[in-house]
Parts: C-alpha cells; structure tokens; sequence
C-alpha cells in the first residue's frame, strides 16, 4: 500500500494510476492534514502503508514538516517517505529532504518505471530495517529469557522461566519440562491456571514417558511434532473457532511442538512445548526456541548437580546433628538445627554436648564455606573433637588440637567454634572462642550479658587466649547459637548481636522456651543454616557441692 500526498488533483491521480500498475494499492491525500488524518486510521486498523510518497509543496505545511513530523511519532517513524516536486529544486533543498528523515527525492514528471523503482526500493529497505529490528528484537528477548533461566534457584523456578520465554519468543501459549534423575517432573507453564484447569496426574505421565521416549540415546537439540492423541490435554487452553488461542476452551488442539535438549548424556532432558494449530512458529522462531532448550538443558545439570550435592550435605548434617542430646546429670541441654532454605547452598554449622571427666563439655561451631566440602569438614571436626576430649577436655587445649588437624589436612580450610566446659556441681565453666559469637548467659531475672571470649579462627595457626571462666546459677542459660540466625547482610553483626540479646532475655523460662523463642522471632527466611544450644544446670542435680557462690554481674562482650 502506497499513501500518495498531493494538493494537484491531476498529479495526485497520475502517480496512482502509475503505482497500481505496478501492483500497490493507492491511498490518496490531497494536504498533509489528511495525511495524518488517513495514517492515525491506518493505524488503529493495523494496515500501515509501506511508503509514503509526498509532495514538497503542500497547502497546509510543507512536505519536509510533514514527514518531520512522522519520523518524530512512533507509530509512523519506520514509514519510508518519498519526496517528489514539479518545480525544479536546488540541491540544497534535496537535502532538506533528507535531513528531515526522508528516504528518496523524485522530481516529477518522471518516467514510469523510475518512480515505480523508486517506490520499490524505499519499500525493500524499509522491509530490510524492519526485518533486522524485529531480529534484534528476537536476540534480545533471547538474552533477556537465557538470563532469567541461569538465575533459576531450582528446578521448578527454572522451568517456569523456561515456559515464560518460550512464550515470549513464540508468541503464543508455552509448557517447558525439566526430568530429574529421579523420575520427577518439574514443569512451568506461561499461562496462569486456575487449579480446577491444571492437568492431572496422567497427563504429567503422559509427558514423562514421552520425554524419555523422545531422547533417549540423544544429546543436543532436536524437534518434534506429536498429534492430539499424543499429547495429553491440559498443557494448552484449546483453539476457538477463530483459530486463535482462547479462554473459554472450545475446539480441539492439533498436538503439540515439543524442543527437546539434554546438555550430554546421563544428564537431565528439558522439553519446551508449544501448541502446534498447524502454522507452526514463527518462521526463525525455532532456531531461537532450540538456543533456548540448550541454555535451561545446561541449567538443568548444574541445579540438578547441587539438589544431589545439597542432599548428601543435609543427610551428613542430619546424621551427626541429632535433634537430641545425651543428658548429663545435673545439667539440662536443648539443641536445634535449621538448614537454610531449598534455594540455598548448605554451609557448615555443628553442635556437640560430650560427657567428660571434667563436666559437660558444649560445642558450636560454622566450617567457612557453603558446600558438600564444607559439610565433610564439618564432620571430620566433630569427629576429631569426640576423640581429643577424651585424654584432655580443655577448652583452650583442644582448640590448639582442633587448629592443627585442619591445618594438616585441610589447610585451604577454616572454621569458627566456640567450646565450653561446664562444671554440674559447682557451675564453674571455661569458655574458648575461636572467631564465633560468644555465649550468652541469660538470667531469670531478664538479665542477658555476652561472655568476654574471643580467639582466632581454626586453621590460622595462631596462638589463643586462656579460656574465660565463669560461674553459671541455676538461675542462669547458657546460650550458643551460629550467625545464621542472626546475620543479615548490610546490617553490622553487633546491632544483630544486640537483637539477639534483647530478643533472648525477654525469653520464656526454660531452655526449650528460649530456643523455641528465638526460631520464631529470627529465624525465618535465613540464608544460612542455624544451629542453637542451650544449657542450663539443674536445681535438683545429683551429687552437687556446696552452695553456689553468687556469680558478679557480668559485662557485655565486644563481637567476636
């Protein structure tokens, strides 16, 4: 379609009648008021015109304005416009022309064929800009999708992303699927379902069986196409009767477009689904649908690598962090571990509560690092710390001990941990710190105090302070927690320090009481793990000595 902008009626019909012998449609306005008046029709009825050819000397504003003016309006700014004139014009104003956006100058008359080449040239380059736009369009929606897959924190966030993508880069309705090694399904879909709409079990099956039917023996990307009968209903709102995908589920689906991709083999298989109504995508939308599949395949190894590292490091964890303790007579000990959320990398938190020739020996400690070898670690020194209490419980001499062995055979490793050696029937208590928050005695009375105990990290080989020693009323809670329960980031650690002990002395009585408290008031939505232990000595304890002294008012410890 040509718009032809002329105020000579007899030059307005002429370059018509030669531009529909070339095949256009012509559209005619005889001033630029109409033109604007024509294109804003045009263009709520989505049938732009593909060149506008347009005279210089218009009655109302000169055709140089004019299509000033649309290259300055986003609807119109790709039109290709085409100056002409019967008078014969300077250079200078060709150049106007083309100064104000538009893409040729014709002077009239002119023969046929020069105009109609003229026309057909503004048009392919408008068609050519247009193409690479739409293109770059494409890449970027491309980029915009492949980022949001690689930012996916687990398999069911990575294939919504994929579904939401694919939608985008199709233009339409979209399903992506993610097979675990385990069989499991993860899916995504772009459109929001009500849950009376969503498919069923057999349906999520029925994908399964396909999918690994689809790649088995495969790597890389492939496509298929699979009739209705195939493809079980649910995925995709049904076509209505227009052809178009609609709400109110009239009219049968023909099958299903599925990209298959598995980043290489053993790993896990993604598939991106697509209503297949019998045009088929977007003609290049394929080639962008399979980059696609690649990126979420290569996404999926690596979320489905660290869900099985994370299950590994929680069942260790579980494993030698037993939900109860071994009670020592005298003494009242209440632990509780908290890994961090799904999305999160596990770390190294660990509890102990051993019996020892000297008294009770507690124990709570963070391996620096987030991950299967942090985990491991973890082990190895709750292992080493069981053994090392047994000759000699000494808080200070068994962090000296604890600090060579990471050094041996972990010297790329560190750890904080902070130990305290309880005595029940007097309540004398050594406390060691080596770079972990200091215990905090937490009194009936609502009295909360941070123990003066600090030290260097484990496995700096750096020599450590006496122990701090105490005395603990059966009045008194003794209080060991990880930073994962009060650590967030832009917040320095000793407002959070102070929180903590707030927090803690407005307690209820009772170890179970303060731990419980403080999981509901800090615990929530944690980055890190959290581990808690809480000591208290038992008024009715066996076998105890004289009196307890009353213990001085002890100060606030500086963090660290």
């Amino acid at each position: 379609m040509i718009l032809v902008v002329d105020d000579v009626a007899a030059s307005r019909y002429a370059l018509g009648a030669v531009l529909r012998r070339d095949g256009h449609r012509v559209v005619l306005a005889a001033s630029a008021g109409e033109a604007l008046i024509e294109l804003d029709r045009r263009r709520r009825a989505g049938e732009l015109p593909d060149v506008a050819l347009v005279d210089v000397g218009l009655p109302d504003m000169s055709g140089f304005e004019l299509c000033r003016r649309l290259k300055e309006s986003p609807p119109f700014a790709a039109l290709p416009v085409v100056h002409f004139s019967a008078a014969r014009m300077a250079p200078a104003d060709r150049c106007r022309g083309l100064d104000a956006g538009g893409e040729a100058y014709l002077t009239v008359p002119a023969e046929p064929e020069e105009i109609q080449a003229v026309v057909r040239a503004a048009a392919r380059g408008a068609r050519h800009r247009s193409d690479a736009e739409a293109q770059a369009g494409h890449l970027t929606r491309l980029a915009e999708t492949i980022l949001a897959v690689q930012s996916a924190r687990c398999p069911l966030e990575l294939a919504e992303a994929a579904a939401v993508g694919t939608a985008r880069l199709s233009q339409g309705p979209a399903a992506a699927f993610v097979l675990g090694d385990d069989g499991e399904l993860h899916r995504g879909l772009s459109q929001r379902r009500t849950a009376a709409s969503l498919p069923d079990d057999g349906a999520h099956e029925a994908v399964r069986r396909l999918i690994q039917r689809e790649t088995a023996g495969r790597v890389g990307v492939h496509d298929t196409v699979v009739s209705a009968p195939q493809w079980p209903p649910g995925f995709f709102r049904a076509r209505t009767s227009h052809g178009a995908d609609g709400a109110d589920g009239t009219g049968p689906l023909d099958g299903a477009r599925l990209t298959l991709a598995r980043a290489r083999e053993g790993c896990a298989p993604v598939c991106l689904a697509t209503p297949e109504y019998g045009e088929g995508l977007v003609p290049g939308t394929g080639r962008l649908v399979g980059r696609l599949a690649h990126a979420t395949a290569v996404a999926a190894e690596r979320l489905l690598m660290y869900e099985m590292e994370r299950h590994i490091a929680l069942t260790l964890q579980r494993s030698f962090l037993p939900t109860h303790v071994p009670q020592t007579p005298g003494t009242e000990v209440v632990v509780r571990y908290e890994p961090a959320s799904r999305d999160t990398e596990i770390g190294g938190d660990f509890y102990a509560a051993l019996d020892t020739s000297q008294g009770l020996l507690t124990a709570i400690g963070d391996v620096v690092g987030h991950s299967l070898d942090a985990a491991t670690v973890m082990v190895e020194i709750r292992h080493a710390l069981r053994a090392y209490c047994v000759d000699d419980p000494d808080p200070r001499t068994l962090a000296l001990r604890l600090d060579k062995m990471l050094q041996r055979y972990h010297p790329e490793a560190t750890a904080t941990l902070c130990l305290a050696l309880v005595d029940p029937a007097t309540g004398r208590t050594r406390v060691t710190n080596a770079g972990h928050i200091p215990p905090l005695v937490v009194g009936d009375d609502g009295g909360a105090v941070y123990l003066r105990a600090k030290g260097p990290l484990l496995g700096l080989g750096l020599d450590r302070p006496p122990a701090t020693e105490t005395v603990l009323l059966p009045t008194d809670r003794l209080l060991m927690v990880t930073d994962g329960l009060i650590e967030t980031r832009g917040i320095d650690l000793a407002v959070s320090m102070e929180h903590l002990r707030t927090v803690a002395a407005g307690a209820p009585l009772g170890v179970t009481a303060l731990c419980d408290t403080l999981l509901t008031c800090l615990g929530h939505d944690r980055d890190d793990d959290i581990a808690l232990l809480a000591l208290r000595l038992r008024p009715d304890r066996a076998g105890a000595g004289p009196a307890l002294p009353t213990a001085p008012r002890r100060t606030p410890a500086e963090p660290g």
